[in-house]
């Protein structure tokens, strides 16, 4: 598997966003949320994913894209534990819903945590939609 993230694997569209917000199911792993929603979207990856921090809480955006950065790139190494696990197509957005920016090996496994509550809950949701 290639560890890169690439242009089709970002969510960009206005409208699959505003969908999963309306729609969305989600987990959290505190400071740590992702909203998702399984829909069919136009990239050859199996999930595409939106990254967001609040301005309410980071007011400089130097600290907000920051955060950013750190967020895809913890994403970007362990998003094969999202895709060895998935057979349907994808759609998240991952917020950082802190106050405090966290160090880099505290969100690392926090991301880890999240995925993981993501596989399981969405594995669950396709077991209960298949009886």
């Amino acid at each position: 598997m290639k560890f890169s993230l690439g242009k089709q694997e970002k969510l960009k569209s206005k409208k699959l966003i505003q969908e999963l917000y309306k729609k969305g199911d989600s987990v959290k792993d505190f400071p740590l949320r992702m909203i998702f929603l399984q829909t069919q979207h136009n990239s050859s990856f199996p999930c595409q994913v939106g990254f967001s921090v609040s301005k309410r809480n980071f007011k400089l955006a130097v600290r907000r894209n920051r955060i950013k950065r750190v967020l895809r790139e913890t994403y970007r190494l362990q998003k094969d534990i999202v895709y060895n696990n998935l057979s349907e197509p994808y759609v998240f957005m991952i917020s950082y819903i802190g106050k405090e920016e966290i160090p880099y090996e505290d969100l690392y496994h926090k991301m880890q945590n999240l995925l993981q509550l993501f596989i399981e809950k969405s594995n669950k949701n396709s077991n209960d939609e298949a009886k």
